[in-house]
């Protein structure tokens, strides 16, 4: 039988503690979560697991909390033609996917990469490569986590922007041996919106997800990721707002909350200021869309975040400064975004937390 409703959470830092995290969670009213397992900006990974993950597997339980989904670094790009980038890149998803039963986590989300000036068609075959490879050398049994890759906004010569390329990903893999069951696929609405798609229209948002049941099936949609956006349609810029609060707005996104074919998927959201206050604040958001109500309206000071340190990795992490990027690596969705950051205003956002 179908959940009554889906799942709803947020991306919380692992940086103040794991356990701290999970009660945080519990708190705001978020059902699932999403986390980095290691440091999102740079190659290098933990020699060794957290210390608290049997708290935090314990503390998921004790608080219903799942699916827990973890977000792999920013720097992967298995679509581009620098083969030692590639190497770079499989090796931190296979640790991203080794790492995923220890955290209890049955996803691990990742972009689907530029193609680097090459072609489309050629970046989805190294992509498809890349992850067919990837899923041969992890271990498939009780507790492994499946792998979804995240729809782009199309910036710096993406692949994976419509229900075409992601059905042509899907074919690729399927054709190197890959089973459904092992990969599956994250619905970005601000990316769709940044793509072109019409996310603030229902007639829209029904059309697309039709499309994609035909080409791909919604049984392989695994993973909302659910933002409103400040860029404008068809920009292909990755540019997340508050809930309701962007160009998209809650008539869109609340119409995709409510579809009866998603209940059984979780909505996370990646929205400006989780670590100050906003996170309860889009929950609350994300809940009153469900049910149809109308939103409260933000203070100014909720669109004057420009930095979030939400993104951190569980304390015990080797925390380093970000490597330079290779020349050949990854633009655009993703490219950019660092753990850490600057320009928040906590009081001011812990003013207009609920």
């Amino acid at each position: 039988m179908l959940p009554t409703e889906p799942r709803i959470g947020v991306h919380l830092p692992l940086g103040g503690g794991m356990v701290r995290a999970v009660e945080r969670a519990a708190e705001i009213g978020a059902t699932a979560i999403q986390v980095f397992a290691d440091n999102p900006a740079t190659w290098h990974r933990r020699a060794a697991p957290p210390r608290e993950l049997p708290a935090f597997r314990a503390a998921l339980d004790h608080h219903g909390i799942g699916p827990v989904a973890i977000h792999a670094a920013y720097l992967v790009n298995l679509a581009g033609d620098d083969h030692e980038f590639a190497a770079r890149s499989a090796a931190v998803l296979e640790a991203e996917l080794n790492a995923a039963p220890g955290y209890g986590a049955s996803i691990v989300n990742v972009h689907t990469g530029s193609h680097r000036e090459t072609s489309v068609a050629d970046g989805i075959q190294r992509l498809a490569r890349s992850v067919a490879d990837v899923l041969r050398r992890v271990e498939d049994g009780p507790g492994s986590a499946i792998l979804v890759l995240e729809n782009s906004a199309g910036g710096g010569w993406a692949v994976g922007t419509s229900t075409t390329d992601l059905a042509r990903i899907a074919d690729a893999a399927a054709r190197l041996g890959v089973p459904e069951q092992r990969l599956g696929f994250c619905l970005d609405t601000a990316h769709a919106w940044g793509a072109g798609v019409h996310m603030h229209r229902a007639d829209a948002i029904d059309r697309f997800l039709d499309d994609f049941d035909r080409r791909i099936g919604l049984g392989r949609l695994r993973l909302v990721h659910l933002n409103d956006s400040k860029a404008g349609r068809g920009s292909h810029q990755d540019r997340h707002e508050h809930l309701g609060a962007g160009r998209i707005g809650a008539a869109g996104l609340g119409h995709l909350l409510r579809d009866p074919r998603l209940r059984g998927i979780p909505f996370i959201a990646e929205t400006p200021g989780m670590d100050v206050g906003y996170d309860a604040i889009n929950v609350a958001r994300a809940r009153a869309m469900l049910a149809g109500l109308p939103l409260e309206p933000l203070p100014p000071e909720a669109f004057e975040i420009t930095g979030s340190r939400s993104r951190a990795a569980a304390p015990d992490a080797d925390v380093e400064l970000p490597i330079a990027e290779d020349a050949r690596g990854p633009v655009g969705d993703g490219a950019t975004k660092r753990a850490g950051g600057r320009g928040t205003r906590p009081m001011a956002a812990r003013r207009a937390a609920p």
